[in-house]
Parts: C-alpha cells; sequence; structure tokens
C-alpha cells in the first residue's frame, strides 16, 4: 500500500526495510524503516527527516490500534483464519495527502499496469532527487502539477480528465493536507466535496493517508468479487454485496479487506484480462 507499483521512483522496499520519499511541511526528506525483531528503527534525511521521524511509528503501522477487532473476527470462520495468519498486519498512515491524491487519481478506471506506468513517468517528469543514501526521487510538487499545461501529461499516458483532476486537486494541495486533522469519516466526506474525487477515491486515500481501518473502496473493479469469494464463498459480488458481508466487522471494514487481499484470495476469472490502452499515442 506504500508502494505504487515494483518501479516507484519514490519508494524501495524490501524484506525488513522501506525507503520512502517525500515532500513535508518542512521540505523535502526520506525515511528509512528498518525492521529487526523486536524494533523499527527510523532514519531521517533532508530539511523534512524531523517531520518524518516524528511520524515514523505512525508509517510503520504502530499507531495503528486493532483493539476490539479479533472478537469481531472470530464470529467469521475465514476471516479467523486470515487474522489468525497475520496477527501483525498492520495500517499504516502517511498523512500525505495530495501525495496519496495522485497515486490514486491516476488509477481512476484503468488499468493497475496503466496506473502504476503513469505513476512513475509523472514522479520522473516532475520529481526532483531525494535526499540519502538511497537515489530516489520526490513525488512531484502541487505547485509544479497545478501549473503545468494538460499537453505536459499526455505524453506520461494521462488524459485530460485525469489531468485536469489532478490540477484542481493540486491548486488547494494545502487546505486537502488539513484533514488529516479531521476524524476520517468526516475526512473522506470533505475529499469527496471536490470534483473528481468520488467514494472509491476518498477510501483509497483515506486508508493510506488517514491509517482509516474502517475505509470501503466502493466502486472497485475487483474488491467485491475478492470479498464476496472470501467471505461466503460466491464467484461474483457487487458493493450491496460487499457492503452486507463487511457490516459485522464495523470500524475495521478496511482491516478485513486488507486480509483478504493480503492473503492473494481472487475469485475464479470469467473473461481475458483487459486490453492495455496507452493515452500517450492517442
Amino acid at each position: 500500500m506504500l508502494r505504487t507499483g515494483r518501479h516507484d521512483p519514490t519508494t524501495r522496499l524490501a524484506r525488513g526495510e522501506l525507503w520512502k520519499a517525500s515532500r513535508t511541511p518542512d521540505g523535502p526528506g526520506t525515511v528509512h524503516l528498518s525492521y529487526r525483531q523486536p524494533a523499527v528503527t527510523a532514519t531521517g534525511y533532508g530539511p523534512g527527516a524531523g517531520w518524518l521521524l516524528e511520524r515514523a511509528d505512525a508509517l510503520a503501522g504502530l499507531r495503528d490500534d486493532p483493539a476490539g477487532f479479533l472478537p469481531l473476527a472470530r464470529q467469521h470462520p475465514v476471516v479467523a483464519v486470515l487474522a489468525d495468519g497475520m496477527p501483525g498486519l498492520r495500517l499504516a498512515r502517511t498523512e500525505r495527502v495530495f501525495d496519496e491524491l495522485v497515486r490514486v487519481v491516476l488509477a481512476q478506471k484503468v488499468t493497475t499496469i496503466e496506473a502504476t506506468r503513469s505513476y512513475a513517468a509523472l514522479v520522473r517528469r516532475f520529481g526532483e532527487p531525494a535526499p540519502g543514501p538511497v537515489p530516489l526521487l520526490l513525488p512531484p510538487a502541487a505547485e509544479t502539477i497545478a501549473a503545468a499545461p494538460y499537453w505536459m501529461f499526455h505524453p506520461l499516458g494521462i488524459e485530460q480528465r485525469r489531468a485536469d483532476t489532478l490540477r484542481r486537486l493540486a491548486a488547494v494541495a494545502d487546505r486537502l493536507e488539513c484533514t488529516v486533522h479531521e476524524p476520517p469519516d468526516q475526512a473522506r466526506r470533505l475529499l469527496m466535496t471536490r470534483p473528481g474525487v468520488g467514494p472509491w477515491t476518498a477510501a483509497e486515500v483515506a486508508a493510506v493517508a488517514y491509517g482509516d481501518p474502517d475505509a470501503v473502496s466502493v466502486g472497485d473493479y475487483h474488491v467485491p468479487h475478492q470479498v464476496a469469494y472470501a467471505l461466503a464463498g460466491e464467484q461474483r459480488g457487487t458493493d450491496q454485496r460487499m457492503l452486507e458481508l463487511l457490516a459485522p466487522f464495523g470500524g475495521h471494514r478496511a482491516r478485513v479487506i486488507r486480509l483478504v487481499v493480503h492473503a492473494g484470495v481472487q475469485e475464479p476469472r470469467r473473461a481475458p484480462r483487459a486490453a492495455l490502452r496507452s493515452f500517450a499515442r492517442f
């Protein structure tokens, strides 16, 4: 959830460690998390190092509170098995709302491969070298995105609808960052007042930027089928059916979805994969 594809220029993830470059209110920075049982060690680089280190425990998921989830999980045989099999699963919180919005908006109405390719191309086009010993790039600055004309996005495989959404959100990025101080449900509602941000986009952002344990991505192409297949053995699912199955886990619905996704539960495929497109060629 903290990396946009295997070739994300802003993030490096390996066994037991994470490198992540970010733009913070104090300036650019890179944080390195290293896990050696029983401790997580955080190291920061650049002007934003202090800001990142103050929130390193949240990035590692250590502010996530799963209290109350296990009694709910025990009520469902599949969820109980998943929870027992992944007892260390925690929900990260980045507190970088615009960065997550960029990632999620690029995933609207396209395949995952298309979205990750466009994100990597966008970072390489508008990003800058991040501080620290690892060669990473910073996410694009909001002011850079807001000022860029559409024709600069088109060669990156981003059509005008998503490009315009990004530019509108970039123009109010400072106000969007303030939503991290709101309760997650209120923050989601505030995000959805912006054109181009619907329930799916708001939930995807909330799950990572706010570490929201109850965010449900209504409108997702795969998740309703995965949840229906995992929890009820049904090969296809709808948003309504997904919400019905998740209702007993209120307050922890995102946690159940994360368990299902991390376990690799996948509904049987009924059609060929969607064809990959390249808006850059249009």
